[in-house]
């Protein structure tokens, strides 16, 4: 049956009332909504951040890092709680003023820097330390897969996510939509790990780091509902075996848990200071 149709009004206005599962924070226009300070801690860099995909690759790329030997790579990793409104603060919106996670200070150098958004946040950590991101002519190569996986993002969340796992109401043609789209991408992954042991070439780079938060769930099956069913995951075995590959690196293991606010008591971290702060935990 075909979705009722919508005449869209002359002008636009925001409907507090229809927003679905995120009407309560989701407005039309950004700054800070209440004035508070960000905690700080002990290192070089503050992450503000939440163990979404998104969330997750900063960490990732962190604990990397760290397992590579880079020790001034320590960090302090603070949860921003998006679903309270958190990423509305004045002292986050100082930080990134589009109010999404990941945001990052980096004090290491004479003037404090923040980086905002994902990829620039890889970029600029691998550029300080020279880790994952090849000098050579493959170079452009990591830099294409990583902002093919940035520009693919909302496809699969809010696109894909949003209306297969979210909207108060489910209509066929934007699940069918982006879900053509979600599985597009899947096979554009699965062709070149077909090729390539990693997305970037012979080596494991930003461009991994990046895209893994995103594929790796499907695979496993924990996001959005019964997704990796409805989508046919499995049919992209190469995807699957980079995955597989990638959750066994102990810097992915501990990343991932990292600003994790929910599932058992012992896969959860609020906040990362050291590496002390993993005893214990299940990763």
């Amino acid at each position: 049956m075909a979705d009722p149709t919508y005449t869209p009004p002359a002008v636009w206005t925001h409907d507090a009332e229809n927003g679905g599962r995120f009407a309560a924070i989701n407005r039309p226009t950004a700054g800070a909504r209440e004035d508070k300070d960000l905690p700080v801690g002990e290192h070089d860099f503050q992450l503000y951040s939440l163990a979404t995909p998104n969330g997750v690759k900063a960490t990732i790329m962190f604990e990397e890092l760290l397992e590579a030997g880079h020790s001034d790579a320590e960090y302090d990793a603070w949860t921003v709680n998006i679903s309270d409104g958190s990423q509305f603060t004045s002292g986050f919106v100082d930080v990134n003023p589009n109010s999404k996670i990941p945001a990052l200070l980096d004090s290491s150098g004479d003037q404090p820097v923040r980086i905002f958004e994902s990829g620039a946040i890889l970029l600029h950590l691998a550029e300080k330390f020279g880790a994952f991101l090849p000098t050579d002519h493959t170079r452009a190569e990591v830099l294409s897969w990583l902002f093919w996986q940035i520009g693919s993002a909302p496809f699969i969340g809010g696109g894909f996510g949003h209306f297969y796992a979210y909207a108060p109401e489910k209509y066929e043609y934007p699940i069918n939509r982006y879900a053509m789209e979600t599985k597009r991408l899947f096979d554009v992954a699965d062709q070149r790990l077909a090729q390539s042991e990693y997305l970037g070439g012979k080596d494991y780079t930003i461009a991994d780091i990046a895209t893994f938060p995103w594929l790796a769930p499907f695979v496993f099956g924990t996001i959005y509902n019964e997704a990796k069913t409805f989508l046919s995951i499995d049919e992209y075995e190469h995807v699957g075996r980079w995955v597989r590959q990638l959750a066994d690196r102990p810097g992915v293991r501990r990343g991932r848990i990292v600003n994790k606010a929910w599932g058992d008591e012992d896969e959860q971290m609020l906040e990362r200071h050291s590496a002390a702060d993993f005893e214990g935990k299940k990763f």
